[in-house]
């Protein structure tokens, strides 16, 4: 998960560039400035609209985008720790392009509407790593799971979603662990998950997401950051123990040369190759398993 020491490694890498710390503050201040995403084949026609949900604790702010014709699977986009903002809505239209209704949630909204911070600001910044805590600590494993409930519900009411098929649901950094337990607590609609360098997703406490695998019924991907690996090598041994004890089909891999937030395209440690392929494999996931 995202904190000092993964912002240490990413200045470390910078600096095996030959880059400055300088030039490392103007790449994080211009990433999100400069973010594109590559092109969709065949892409459909998309409707975007900024939406509200209503949760137990609330008005939940979100963007929700799908195909302009017909019924589509679902899919839940939780952003990262910096919350939502323009590459996460270029995630959730890239999506739906692909042909998926999309929700890409703001998970903050219990204590802020909109983007907490603008583009190009980066988590390498103190001050914004002071900003952002606060609303981070706003969540729980707990609330993951209301407004997951919710999030679910409002998808399940709208026209351009079909019902008949299960709903995929996909985090990055803090929120990868928040597909594993939306799977475990609603095995009925959520049938693929896909977490991007997520953090916490088996460790040694009671609550980790790694024993709630019995309780799925969704496939899996997990895309592991190369440096995250080295800091805990453990945890992809033990998922991969829990989720083949289970029965349940999960493709985890630790992705070579990536850094943790290797998969937004406005992060410094942006790796567009590795990315695409983590991309390419979740779209095989949800092909398969929310068809």
């Amino acid at each position: 998960m995202c904190d000092e020491l993964s912002e240490k490694d990413n200045a470390d890498y910078f600096q095996k560039k030959g880059m400055t710390r300088r030039e490392f503050n103007i790449r994080s201040t211009g990433a999100a400035i400069a973010m594109m995403l590559p092109a969709v084949a065949d892409a459909a026609d998309v409707v975007e609209q900024e939406v509200v949900v209503k949760t137990p604790d609330g008005m939940a702010d979100c963007y929700f985008v799908h195909p302009a014709e017909g019924t589509h699977a679902a899919v839940i986009v939780w952003p990262d720790i910096m919350g939502i903002r323009t590459s996460f809505r270029m995630i959730g239209s890239r999506l739906a392009a692909s042909g998926y209704s999309v929700l890409v949630v703001n998970p903050y909204y219990r204590t802020a509407k909109g983007p907490v911070i603008a583009d190009g600001e980066s988590f390498s910044n103190p001050e914004v790593r002071e900003r952002l805590m606060p609303h981070a600590r706003s969540l729980s494993p707990e609330t993951c799971i209301s407004d997951g409930r919710a999030f679910v519900a409002f998808l399940d009411q709208q026209p351009s979603v079909d019902t008949s098929r299960k709903i995929g649901t996909i985090g990055y950094c803090m929120t990868g662990s928040y597909t594993m337990r939306l799977a475990a607590a609603m095995p009925e609609r959520i049938g693929a998950g896909g977490s991007f360098h997520g953090g916490g997703l088996a460790t040694n406490d009671d609550d980790s997401p790694h024993l709630l695998i019995p309780q799925m019924k969704a496939g899996f991907l997990i895309a592991i950051a190369a440096n995250d690996d080295e800091k805990d090598p453990e945890a992809k041994v033990l998922l991969r123990q829990a989720f083949d004890s289970a029965g349940i089909d999960a493709e985890i891999e630790v992705y070579k040369d990536t850094l943790h937030g290797w998969c937004p395209p406005d992060s410094v440690v942006y790796n567009e190759v590795q990315a695409e392929r983590a991309w390419s494999r979740l779209l095989a996931l949800f092909e398969r398993e929310l068809a």
